[in-house]
């Protein structure tokens, strides 16, 4: 039997209020914990002073949450460009930095569609970022954190692998493997295991096969963007994110993944699509609070 006691996330950004009112807004709807987009806007760390930050962190603490994570998704081709690369990984840790002052030790991130070769000019511009990543974010005690889903676990986990640092983990997110890739979730869990350090809890349906590429771009073919991805999943056309308990995600079997490999860290909700956001985030901590 499954019994939760991992903490209840939500992302802020998907109740589009902002974040001070999706603050106030997660504590409303019952979340523990919340993550944060830390890229541009308000909450790119070349906008917040010293007094803003702990300014917001004491606006968070008040209302009784912690922060799961900061999300430093910078889209384009991920870390797969390497004339890119230098100016994205001094923002990344500017990130990680402004993570460690607000109280978290986790920044999740996509890095692009890791080459299936293993090896060539993409990989090892990626292997060289990760690398360097990795090392600054151990340096703080703090993790650079992979999201799943442009590749399958075991590819993912090859390429971790070859990293020299543990400082680099894994965002887990059940629905983009689903989504995309068709890769099952729960065998994905048990691969990753000694990656793991924070997850997602969303749900979507596999339509037709779709190339990653399509959905997360590539060096040479097409860039990412979170708007991107969340456009194709509002549309249906290939793959479509649903509301929790609506999708082909098997969370008991997911949740129980979690339990077996002694995972402890938040779940944490994510509603990138729908007009309803409020309502479908409430409805996903009912969903996860009926397994605790």
């Amino acid at each position: 039997m499954v019994k939760l006691t991992n903490k209840i996330g939500v992302i802020v950004d998907s109740f589009n209020l902002g974040v001070r009112d999706g603050l106030l807004k997660a504590k409303e709807v019952g979340a523990e914990g919340v993550q944060i987009y830390a890229v541009s806007g308000e909450m790119d760390p070349a906008n917040l002073s010293a007094e803003d930050r702990r300014e917001l962190r004491s606006m968070i603490g008040g209302l009784g949450l912690d922060i799961s994570a900061l999300c430093g998704d910078l889209g384009g081709h991920g870390f797969q460009d390497r004339a890119a690369n230098a100016v994205k990984i001094e923002k990344s840790k500017r990130i990680l930095d402004l993570a460690v002052e607000l109280g978290t030790d986790i920044v999740t991130t996509h890095i692009g569609i890791v080459p299936h070769e293993g090896s060539g000019a993409i990989y090892e511009a990626m292997q060289e970022a990760c690398d360097e990543l990795g090392r600054y974010a151990k340096s703080m005690n703090a993790y650079f954190a992979i999201e799943t889903g442009p590749e399958p676990a075991a590819h993912l986990k090859s390429f971790l692998d070859t990293l020299s640092t543990n400082g680099v983990s894994v965002n887990f997110d059940p629905a983009n493997m689903v989504m995309v890739t068709g890769d099952d979730p729960v065998q994905g869990v048990h691969t990753l295991k000694d990656y793991i350090v924070h997850t997602h809890v969303k749900d979507g349906k596999r339509l037709r096969i779709v190339d990653p590429r399509k959905v997360y771009g590539f060096l040479g073919y097409d860039a990412m963007s979170h708007e991107h991805i969340a456009e194709m999943a509002a549309s249906g056309a290939d793959f479509e994110e649903v509301p929790l308990g609506e999708g082909m995600v098997d969370f008991k079997a997911y949740f129980a993944a979690l339990q077996e490999i002694g995972y402890s860290g938040y779940l944490t909700i994510e509603r990138e699509v729908g007009d309803k956001p409020e309502l479908d985030i409430r409805r996903a901590v009912d969903f996860i609070n009926a397994y605790r």
